[in-house]
């Protein structure tokens, strides 16, 4: 089955080509210079004021496994199952404030999304796969990482080739076997009122 969506409108193909599966190959190691040019991806991301306010936690299976399990035991149960096959995990946090004023950054959280879609574009142009889930215990991972007051973690990524789902569980496996589908796009704006 092609994971390659069915667009209603010519996009750039990256675009289409991008997924989120639940299935990763455990056995494909992520090379660092390829998670380093993902983060150069996303560092040169725009954002409100050029402040930049997303931090990245990163680890590697291979390389930090000390890290990768930490930010793994941040997840929630649901998404320990299928992510403890990805052997990149990364933890999105933001700074709440600006470093300028010390006034509160209103994008940041959209900034880091931001981010973290051109780090998952760069990603898919290097046939790497990222699973971006907002299910993490934030609490917790602002304790095991020491984040300060002013940082908020919001996001974990799961990061590697995609696998094979019928190697997989069941429940994952129809996961990733689900048709691609997406609001039809007249739902997606809102009607001019005037």
């Amino acid at each position: 089955m092609s994971r390659v969506a069915a667009t209603g409108h010519p996009i750039q193909p990256l675009l289409g080509e991008r997924y989120s599966p639940y299935v990763f190959a455990a056995d494909r190691d992520v090379s660092e210079a390829d998670t380093l040019c993902l983060l150069e991806a996303a560092r040169w991301t725009m954002s409100s004021y050029n402040e930049q306010p997303w931090r990245y936690v990163v680890g590697s299976r291979s390389r930090s496994p000390e890290t990768w399990q930490r930010i793994l035991d941040v997840l929630v149960p649901g998404n320990q199952r299928w992510a403890e096959q990805a052997p990149l995990l990364m933890l999105g946090a933001i700074s709440t404030r600006f470093s300028s004023s010390g006034k509160p950054n209103k994008a940041a959280a959209h900034d880091l999304g931001a981010a973290s879609a051109c780090l998952t574009l760069e990603a898919t142009a290097r046939g790497l796969s990222v699973h971006q889930m907002i299910g993490i215990e934030p609490e917790e991972a602002h304790r095991r990482f020491g984040l300060d007051e002013h940082m908020e973690a919001l996001t974990g990524l799961a990061i590697g080739y995609a696998g094979n789902p019928a190697a997989s569980t069941a429940d994952f496996a129809e996961r990733d076997q689900q048709p691609r589908e997406r609001k039809p796009i007249d739902e997606i704006i809102w009607p001019d009122p005037g």
